[in-house]
């Protein structure tokens, strides 16, 4: 082999060495995009799913929003439902005690209590159980040493509940076995 092959030979080489550096720096330079873009992927798809998270809830919430005004609305027009109600009981009692007929009031109230049933509106129980702050109200207290305290001697307006929430509480009296003198 000749000098100028030497040389030639060397050349290549020298060639070969530098294109494969150029490669190596060429590989290193796209694994070092490949891992910011990776690193971008995941920041992107974090965001997404805090985002899809926050959806949720806004979605949970707005429900949440609406079934309360839903059950505000009804709740309203049921309570003056229940005035009109109450008339019709006292027009009945007030008929009964004078003797006259009230088989028409009382068809009216079957129908009425026929549309409260349907509707989840039940009557809160009170007559001779125990004074309950969330179903009763107390507005006046009778001494009795016959009774416990705090037994309901005398409900003065029908309470009511519209499937679990309490839309009117029962207005009542209570008994209790020692009333303190005030001076």
């Amino acid at each position: 082999m000749s000098e100028n092959d030497n040389e030639i030979e060397g050349e290549e080489k020298t060639l070969q060495e530098a294109e494969m550096k150029k490669e190596t720096g060429v590989i290193e330079e796209l694994t070092n995009k490949l891992e910011l873009e990776k690193e971008k992927v995941s920041l992107q798809e974090k965001k997404i799913q805090y985002l899809l998270a926050d959806f949720e809830n806004l979605k949970k919430r707005s429900e949440l929003d609406v079934q309360n005004k839903v059950n505000s609305i009804s709740d309203n027009m049921i309570l003056k439902f229940l005035s009109i109600y109450d008339d019709f009981i006292r027009a009945r009692d007030a008929l009964s005690r004078q003797n006259a007929n009230t088989d028409g009031l009382d068809a009216i109230l079957k129908n009425m209590d026929s549309f409260l049933s349907e509707y989840g509106v039940q009557p809160i129980e009170a007559l001779g159980e125990a004074f309950d702050p969330r179903l009763h109200e107390a507005i006046s207290i009778k001494n009795d040493p016959e009774l416990d305290d705090d037994t309901i001697t005398t409900e003065l307006r029908k309470g009511y509940v519209l499937k679990d929430r309490i839309i009117r509480p029962s207005l009542v009296e209570i008994s209790k076995k020692h009333i303190k003198e005030m001076n």
